[in-house]
């Protein structure tokens, strides 16, 4: 159970770091219709939108890095461990 879980939280990061970077992107920006007046509010949105989507595409790209790396050292230290339980193994059998 407890592999499978960790296996779940590092499937996870790349959507977590998407959605944070997308919520930090979204929520300092300052509102569109403030800055441009009411005429140009409606284009600025769409524009806006593109770069949270854009922010939202990089922060998963970042999460995907770092899960692979996570993923490739838990898998080399479990590798490590079994290969180091082997030879002990082996040991006592001689």
């Amino acid at each position: 159970m407890k592999i499978q879980l960790r296996h779940f939280v590092v499937a996870l990061l790349p959507l977590i770091f998407g959605l944070a970077a997308s919520y930090t992107f979204a929520f300092t920006q300052d509102k569109c219709g403030r800055l441009v007046g009411p005429i140009f509010a409606p284009k600025c949105h769409w524009i806006q939108l593109e770069y949270q989507l854009g922010f939202f595409m990089a922060g998963t790209l970042l999460g995907c890095l770092i899960a692979g790396v996570v993923g490739a050292w838990l898998e080399r230290r479990s590798r490590r461990r079994v290969a180091q339980t082997v030879n002990l193994n082996q040991g006592v059998q001689s």
